[in-house]
Order: C-alpha cells, then structure tokens, then sequence
C-alpha cells in the first residue's frame, strides 16, 4: 500500500557528463491549465530544473497557476500554439482527447518533444503516423493507465519465456462511496464516457482484436475490499502491439465498486444514451460530485512458464493523494501528474529514445519508479520532491 505524506521539494538527481543531465533550466510548456496541468506545474516547479510556462483560454485556471509563481498565457479557443511551442524544449499536453493530433503535429513540425495523457486509441494511432521521421520525440499515453499500467504490464511479460496471460486492473475510486453508482467524479468526463463506450483492444487466443466495453465483468477481492471489474477502452496503450505473437490472453479493464457497471450499461445501452454523449456528460456532471478524497487501485497479474514450469507474478498497489507545497493533490492528479512528469524527467535524462515515437513499453519499471516522481507508484512513503 503507498500513502503518501507531506512533500516539500524535489530534488535534482546526479548530473552525469554525457547522460543528457544539466542544471541549466529547460523550457517546457504545459497546456491546460486544470486540475492535471496544475499538478504537473507544481510537481515541476518544485525541481527548479524546467523553466515552465502554462497556458489555457481559463483565466480563472491561469491564476490560480500564476499564484504559484508561474509564467503563463491566455489562448483563444482556436489559438495559434506556435506562441508557446516554438523554441521549447518539450510540450507537456493536458487538455481534452480531442486536441492531442494538432498539438502534436505542431511539435513534430517545430521539432519540440511532445507528451500527453490522452486514453483516445485513434488519436494515439495518428500521432505514431506523426512521428514518422519526426525530429523530436513524440510519447502520448503518459498517465496512469495508458501509462504506469502499460510500463507494469511490459515488466511482467518479460519475466516469462512464454507468456500466456496478462490481466491489468486499475481503478480511479472515491474512498467513501455513496449512490448507487458508489463512483465520483475523479477526472476527465469525457475520457470517462470514451473509455466506456469504444471499442477495447485485446489479445485473445493469441490475436490481436477488440473487445466489447461493460463486458467481461469479473469480481474480486484485494486487501478485504470487494471490487468489480470490467472491459473500458485505451488503457493498455500500444502494449497489444508490442505483445503480439508473444501471448495468448491480454486484456484491460477497470475497477469499480460492484453494482457500478450494471448502472452505467443501463444508461448506455438501455437508455441509449451511448448515441447522445454530451446529453451523457451533462447528466454525469450535474449528479455525480467530484471528490478528492480518492484512492488508485493497480492490479496486474501474468502468467506463463518460467524456467520450464508454470508460473504467476502479480503487482498490486494502493495509492492514495498527498500534499505537495501545501497544496492537496488528489490520487488520480499525483499519479498522473508523476507519470507524464517522469517521463519527462528520463527523456532530459537521456534515459529514453531522442526522436520519433515512443511508446510507454521504452521505459523500464525500475527506472520509473527509481525517478522522482515516479516514486508517487514505489510504495515509500513519499516522493523525492
């Protein structure tokens, strides 16, 4: 289990000669300016190493980044992004799916590196397109799951000589639930609705193919919590590429409270609602409260032979917010704030591929957890902020 406490600053790791490592201040650009782009401005800014600026059309966001002591930028609703592209040295995106393919072809034109959060599997298949001969790096997917999930899943296929199973499990959850639902509003609506209406990648019987969201509904248990889970979309990121050929079963799916997915296919399916999905994210906005009183629940489990016999490991955590600089951060902003963040950090490092694309597989789990922000995942009880 990881609970963090209380962090207070971030400290730079060792420069090496030649490792890419430098005290001098990149540039970096944050865009968006909510509850995820506010974390990841204060988890930065807390190294001293980036030299940040954050813009959003919001100027109520902009100031609350400002207060911190941040650089930022009013944009128009259909803004030019040169302004805050051009000259920097990577982009961190954390604005709406449906932004990620003209911000990064913005960078990949201008040569800046690229990152985002985004869960949107055909966004991230035009953004592989993009980095075809791209002079900078372009790495989409960098959250919790796509993400952290995707660098876990990776981590257990390699323990194996034949790899028959991968189960990932991972759920953004309040930690006091109430209604029928027993869900909050933890993150992005419209992710939310993505993931619970597109068609999910899978590996199945040793094919690549899609499966149905809401379906393969299982149930179970972890540290005497009853969960549920079931099939959403864009969380295992391009890892059924990676896996293909290599295993038999790969699935993703997400962690809820039982009782949440019968609700959620009656609203889909019954009520048709997966055909007016802005009527959706209204009712979902106006009835559910959001909370910051959240926990993560990461559960992945593979099975294959190893060493000629039958084998299983597992990796299962815990993580609940924290308070960084005297701002409270909630589980789901910590960790997917660290997860963009560290990725980040291991490219100024020098720790991952310069150019083109780069999927979440090129990080190695003990890297990322042995980062400084990444260590929000490690289970220490605190990050080396």
């Amino acid at each position: 289990m990881t609970d963090m406490t209380d962090i207070t600053h971030i400290a730079r790791p060792p420069c090496h000669p030649g490792d890419g490592t430098s005290h001098l201040r990149r540039p970096v650009s944050i865009l968006g300016a909510g509850h995820i782009g506010f974390a990841i401005a204060l988890l930065l800014q807390q190294t001293g190493d980036y030299d940040i600026l954050v813009a959003d059309r919001d100027p109520m966001r902009l100031a609350k980044v400002a207060a911190l002591g941040i650089a930022t930028r009013q944009t128009a609703a259909d803004a030019d992004w040169s302004a805050v592209i051009d000259g920097r040295f990577a982009v961190l995106d954390a604005l709406p799916f449906h932004c990620a393919i003209a911000l990064a072809s913005a960078c990949a034109q201008a040569g800046v590196h690229y990152f985002d959060l985004t869960e949107d599997v055909p966004s991230t298949q035009a953004i592989r397109a993009l980095a075809a001969g791209a002079r900078s790096v372009l790495m989409p997917q960098c959250g919790l799951a796509p993400g952290f999930i995707g660098i876990v899943g990776n981590d257990l296929a390699r323990r194996f000589e034949r790899l028959d199973s991968l189960r990932l499990r991972v759920g953004a959850l309040p930690r006091y639930p109430q209604g029928a639902l027993r869900y909050n509003l933890t993150w992005s609506t419209e992710g939310l609705i993505n993931e619970y209406c597109n068609p999910c990648e899978a590996i199945v019987d040793g094919l690549r193919t899609t499966v149905a969201p809401l379906e393969g509904l299982e149930n179970f248990v972890l540290d005497g919590v009853e969960y549920e889970a079931f099939n959403t979309s864009g969380g295992l990121g391009t890892l059924t590429e990676t896996l293909a050929g290599r295993a038999r079963q790969v699935d993703y799916q997400s962690i809820r409270y039982p009782g949440h997915c019968a609700i959620v296919k009656l609203l889909l399916n019954d009520l048709r609602l997966r055909e007016r999905r802005e009527l959706l994210r209204d009712i979902l906005e106006s009835a559910i409260p959001s909370t910051d009183q959240d926990v993560i629940v990461v559960c992945a489990t593979a099975c294959g032979l190893r060493g000629g016999r039958l084998a299983q490991h597992a990796y299962c955590a815990r993580i609940f917010g924290t308070e960084v600089a005297g701002h409270a951060l909630s589980a789901i902003e910590l960790t997917t704030a660290a997860g963009i963040c560290t990725a980040l950090d291991l490219l100024a490092q020098g720790r991952l591929p310069h150019r083109g694309f780069v999927g979440q597989e090129a990080v190695a789990l003990a890297d990322f957890l042995a980062n400084r922000f990444g260590m929000a995942y490690a289970g220490q009880g605190a990050l080396a902020l």
